[in-house]
């Protein structure tokens, strides 16, 4: 591997030629300091995963995680850089709202029908900034019922209601533990309520949730009707993001749409349904059914960004781009779900295919979202350092409350719900269920994705909201390390070292038995 450095506006240039390049041949990588820099100046001699690199700290003038802004310039306004992956068994209105509501982004997957894909986006953009949705329940409703419910939300409780909509009590878990199932509610539901008012100060209701010690309260509007549900920790996160909304102060959503049929019939349908960002979204993105859908969709003059992938190659970056894409999605084979490397060797290791896409995207006034590969927080800031706008993340999300997905338990009694890819067998049927029964068989011998799996619930953070918590952590901490105020600020200033399997070993903590 050859490479050559010069002076370029008072920095230092580094161009990376493949083995054999003729001088004055085309780069491989072709990089600037202001991108990327690597530790040493050293220039890696093959693709990297995120697995295979760190950040050096840098001397830094942020004084607090809190001051770090973390909003995408991608247009899609995240306040946070997380994009829940469109895949059916994650991305539903739970997730959508949710995720919203703390600054990221949910992308509806592309096989839910037009008409249920219309009522969620509005059902998302009239819930509230603030206020969790909460699950309602009447008086003459039965334990069974409100079994069946209170898995759906992380706080875990129901309000009962009268016929004017306004509480009479709430039931927990607890309160329904070791009761017959058909036992009504008013029965064995809890009469002391403590209501808040839905305009609160968040910080307001945390100190009166706070003083009650009470987990969480029903919230009312000025009529006493019930508005929404608060618990002491969304009044805290609250006070920490700031949600994702539209122009007219709704709550962000995205939506997909593949590469056949009738792309602008589809896509025209999801703008009319008011979806905030369209997502053009297929394995292999770059070919000419991908190139044409982008134009087709770019024809519509749509006032939203267009996201087009998957790809890893600049070539891909500028081909989609000059398509009309504003936004690539970047990765091939990373996911968790994914088999598409081990059945036809084809993909690329991601930090490297995201550092590569990014440069060329940021060329063209562009960027990247860094799809897939994401199992811990380090690799989040890794693929943001990298130069990625937003960062996408599925399976990570699958074992949590909010997926769509019922909760199930296994012998041992842990919490789970059952994950697959967008390739597999199961989403292959899922899409085809409309064809015929030879067509469908065909399609289902070629899948490269894992049909089912167990995705557990972590008892420490068993909602979405409490692994953004952790996530969003780390990348604060780790523009903090690198001196950096912004996602670009992060990405011009970060510093990447290459290390060995038993460096990335070094820094995993030891999960010791104390006795």
């Amino acid at each position: 591997m050859r490479a050559w450095s010069r002076p370029w506006h008072g920095r230092m240039k580094y161009v990376l030629f493949p083995p054999g390049a003729p001088v004055g041949g085309s780069p491989l990588i072709d990089w600037d300091v202001r991108h990327v820099r690597f530790l040493n100046d050293i220039q890696p001699a093959y693709d990297l995963t995120y697995d295979d690199v760190f950040m050096v700290p840098s001397r830094s003038a942020v004084g607090s995680r809190q001051a770090v802004d973390l909003g995408s310039p991608d247009g899609t306004g995240t306040t946070i850089p997380l994009v829940v992956a469109n895949m059916t068994a994650i991305a539903g209105r739970r997730m959508a709202e949710t995720m919203a509501r703390r600054g990221g982004l949910v992308v509806i997957p592309q096989d839910i029908p037009i008409d249920v894909v219309t009522e969620v986006v509005s059902w998302v953009k009239s819930r509230h900034l603030v206020l969790d949705t909460p699950i309602v329940l009447s008086p003459h409703q039965t334990v069974a019922d409100a079994l069946a419910l209170l898995p759906k939300r992380s706080h875990n409780a129901g309000v009962v209601v009268d016929a004017d909509y306004r509480p009479v009590g709430v039931v927990t878990d607890q309160d329904l533990s070791g009761v017959d199932r058909f036992t009504q509610l008013e029965v064995v539901m809890s009469r002391d309520l403590l209501l808040l008012d839905a305009g609160i100060d968040p910080r307001e209701a945390f100190n009166i949730l706070d003083a009650a010690n009470r987990r969480y309260a029903p919230a009312v509007d000025a009529e006493g009707r019930l508005a929404g549900i608060l618990t002491r920790k969304g009044a805290l996160r609250a006070t920490l993001y700031t949600p994702a909304v539209d122009a007219d102060g709704k709550l962000r959503i995205a939506a997909a749409v593949g590469i056949n049929g009738d792309v602008a019939g589809k896509a025209k349908q999801l703008l009319d349904a008011g979806v905030d960002t369209l997502v053009i979204d297929t394995a292999h993105g770059h070919q000419e059914s991908m190139i044409s859908a982008v134009r087709t969709v770019r024809a519509l003059d749509p006032q939203v960004p267009i996201v087009a992938g998957n790809i890893v190659s600049a070539e891909g970056v500028r081909d989609l781009i000059e398509a009309g894409a504003d936004i690539i999605k970047v990765g091939v084979g990373p996911g968790a779900m994914c088999t598409t490397r081990m059945m036809t060797g084809v993909g690329r290791p991601q930090f490297s295919a995201v550092l590569e896409c990014a440069a060329e995207a940021k060329k063209h006034g562009k960027h990247v979202w860094a799809d897939g590969g994401v199992r811990h927080p380090r690799d989040v800031a890794m693929a943001l350092a990298a130069g990625a706008s937003n960062v996408m993340v599925g399976s990570w999300f699958a074992g949590t409350y909010e997926s769509p997905g019922d909760l199930q338990q296994d012998a041992n009694g842990r919490l789970y719900k059952e994950s697959f890819g967008m390739a597999s067998a199961r989403a292959v049927r899922n899409r085809t269920s409309e064809e015929s029964s030879y067509d469908r068989a065909r399609k289902g011998l070629f899948e490269e994705g894992i049909s089912t799996s167990r995705m557990f619930l972590d008892p420490a953070r068993p909602g979405v909201e409490d692994l953004v918590d952790s996530i969003i952590a780390g990348v604060r901490s780790s523009c903090t390390y690198a001196g950096a105020g912004s996602l670009e600020e992060f990405a011009e200033k970060a510093i990447v070292g290459i290390q060995s399997a038993a460096g990335y070993a070094e820094g995993m903590p030891l999960h010791a038995s104390w006795s």
